[in-house]
Protein backbone atom coordinates (compact mmCIF):
# COMPACT_ATOMS: atom_id res chain seq x y z
CA UNK A 1 0.00 0.00 0.00
CA UNK A 2 1.36 3.23 -0.83
CA UNK A 3 0.19 6.44 0.02
CA UNK A 4 1.00 10.54 -0.30
CA UNK A 5 1.99 11.61 3.50
CA UNK A 6 1.26 15.60 4.81
CA UNK A 7 4.62 16.00 3.45
CA UNK A 8 4.82 17.70 0.14
CA UNK A 9 6.75 15.11 -2.27
CA UNK A 10 7.19 12.23 0.20
CA UNK A 11 5.93 8.66 -0.08
CA UNK A 12 4.89 6.19 2.45
CA UNK A 13 5.23 2.72 1.96
CA UNK A 14 4.57 -0.63 4.01
CA UNK A 15 5.89 -3.52 3.48
CA UNK A 16 5.65 -6.79 5.15
CA UNK A 17 8.67 -8.64 6.48
CA UNK A 18 8.87 -12.10 7.96
CA UNK A 19 11.41 -13.40 10.65
CA UNK A 20 11.78 -10.80 12.48
CA UNK A 21 11.07 -11.32 16.15
CA UNK A 22 12.13 -8.50 18.59
CA UNK A 23 13.98 -5.05 18.82
CA UNK A 24 17.91 -6.32 17.29
CA UNK A 25 16.03 -7.50 14.18
CA UNK A 26 13.62 -4.43 13.53
CA UNK A 27 16.83 -2.31 14.01
CA UNK A 28 18.78 -4.61 11.64
CA UNK A 29 15.75 -3.81 9.07
CA UNK A 30 15.13 -0.36 9.87
CA UNK A 31 19.09 0.66 9.45
CA UNK A 32 19.80 -1.60 6.01
CA UNK A 33 16.45 -0.50 4.38
CA UNK A 34 17.80 3.73 5.40
CA UNK A 35 20.82 2.82 3.30
CA UNK A 36 18.59 3.37 0.16
CA UNK A 37 19.00 6.73 -1.44
CA UNK A 38 15.69 8.63 -0.60
CA UNK A 39 15.00 7.22 2.47
CA UNK A 40 13.42 9.84 5.21
CA UNK A 41 12.40 7.31 7.89
CA UNK A 42 12.32 3.46 8.52
CA UNK A 43 10.05 2.32 11.25
CA UNK A 44 10.01 -1.77 11.53
CA UNK A 45 7.24 -3.54 13.71
CA UNK A 46 8.35 -7.40 14.85
CA UNK A 47 4.53 -8.27 16.52
CA UNK A 48 3.03 -7.30 13.09
CA UNK A 49 5.98 -8.18 10.54
CA UNK A 50 5.20 -4.17 8.98
CA UNK A 51 7.85 -2.15 8.20
CA UNK A 52 6.94 1.52 6.81
CA UNK A 53 9.19 3.46 5.13
CA UNK A 54 8.89 7.13 3.91
CA UNK A 55 10.59 8.33 1.34
CA UNK A 56 11.23 10.97 -1.50
CA UNK A 57 9.84 8.84 -4.04
CA UNK A 58 8.52 5.28 -4.59
CA UNK A 59 11.53 2.96 -3.80
CA UNK A 60 12.80 0.19 -6.37
CA UNK A 61 10.76 -3.08 -4.15
CA UNK A 62 14.35 -5.24 -5.33
CA UNK A 63 15.92 -2.54 -3.60
CA UNK A 64 14.21 -3.01 -0.59
CA UNK A 65 14.12 -6.76 -0.94
CA UNK A 66 17.83 -6.46 -0.85
CA UNK A 67 18.56 -4.77 1.87
CA UNK A 68 15.56 -6.92 3.90
CA UNK A 69 17.48 -9.85 2.47
CA UNK A 70 21.28 -8.33 3.88
CA UNK A 71 19.58 -7.75 7.06
CA UNK A 72 18.86 -11.66 7.22
CA UNK A 73 15.08 -11.70 6.73
CA UNK A 74 13.06 -11.88 4.20
CA UNK A 75 10.70 -9.25 2.18
CA UNK A 76 6.98 -10.90 1.35
CA UNK A 77 5.86 -8.11 -0.13
CA UNK A 78 3.39 -4.47 0.17
CA UNK A 79 1.22 -5.38 3.14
Amino acid sequence: MTAQTDTPGSVTTVYQVSGMSCGHCEGSVSAEISEIPGVGSVKAVASTGEVTVVSAAPLDEEAVRAAVDEAGFELTGQA
